[in-house]
């Protein structure tokens, strides 16, 4: 299997999918234990809940799960939130902060290296591709980044989760009229909550790609999986009457985002 699906589009936005894929090598898969089997991590059935919702955006999608290397972390291994609890590039707990590997199997620095390499790698690749692509059509490309988490962790987070979590790095990856506009929009969502830069800022992928200065504006979403699953446990089925009435509110974010790319100032 492709670490990564790319589907190109004509339009000046790009989604990105680094966190729903669920394919494990066997060899792997055999080195996790009874709960890292579980994938409880995955950012479920969001191809699915955006399906449709921007015709003619192009999608990126890693096919290759979490688990085996986070395609939304710094590859040197940084933390994204210094002094809070988070997983690392390659997890060796979930987001429960339990153990997911097998004791005496957990990742190599040689694991680490090849996975880099075969996973991370060309994800970004076929991303950056995809970007200076769209880029080079409209003079500027817009990257949205799609995520979502369960709503109660109380390993990352105090409490509930707000419904809609818009990162943006406390606006450093877009322009300040692409922010305000999305602001807006998860504002009007009824019977939505919403933050802008709250407990999620924006990962790896929207600090590195979003150079507004460069034409190039990232903005992440991270969802709470209340929103559009019938249960955030297993087998975290898909509530299609809930998530109807989540992807009324994202297609109008999307086509926002769209309308608003030719009039983002250039640099």
């Amino acid at each position: 299997m492709s670490a990564v699906r790319v589907q190109p589009g004509n339009s000046p936005v790009i989604l990105a999918f680094p966190h729903s894929g669920t394919h494990v090598p066997p060899e792997i898969f055999s080195r996790l234990n009874t709960e890292g089997q579980v994938l409880r991590d995955t950012d479920w059935h969001l191809h699915r809940l955006y399906d449709g919702l921007l015709p003619g955006a192009t999608i990126v999608a890693a096919q290759f799960h979490r688990y085996v290397i986070d395609a939304n972390r710094d590859p040197l291994g940084a933390s994204l939130y210094p002094g809070q609890n988070t997983t690392g590039l390659i997890p060796l707990t979930n987001f429960d902060g339990k153990p997911i590997w097998q004791r005496g199997q957990e990742p190599t620095e040689l694991d680490r290296e090849l996975r880099l390499e075969q996973f991370f790698a060309p994800y970004h690749a076929a991303l950056s591709r995809e970007i200076a692509r769209v880029k080079a059509l409209h003079g500027t490309a817009i990257l949205y980044d799609c995520h979502s988490i369960r709503s109660i962790i109380p390993f990352l987070f105090e409490g509930r989760l707000p419904d809609l979590n818009l990162g943006t790095n406390s606006g450093q990856t877009c322009a300040p009229e692409l922010e305000a506009a999305a602001g807006r929009v998860v504002a009007s969502a009824a019977g939505f909550s919403h933050v802008v830069n709250g407990r999620f800022r924006g990962g790896w992928t929207t600090r590195h790609y979003g150079q507004p200065h460069a034409n190039v504006h990232a903005v992440q979403m991270e969802l709470a999986q209340s929103t559009h699953l019938n249960t955030e446990t297993p087998p975290f089925a898909y509530d299609e009457a809930k998530a109807d009435g989540l992807r009324l509110h994202l297609s109008d974010l999307l086509k926002e985002l769209e309308t608003l790319a030719p009039e983002l100032p250039r640099g």
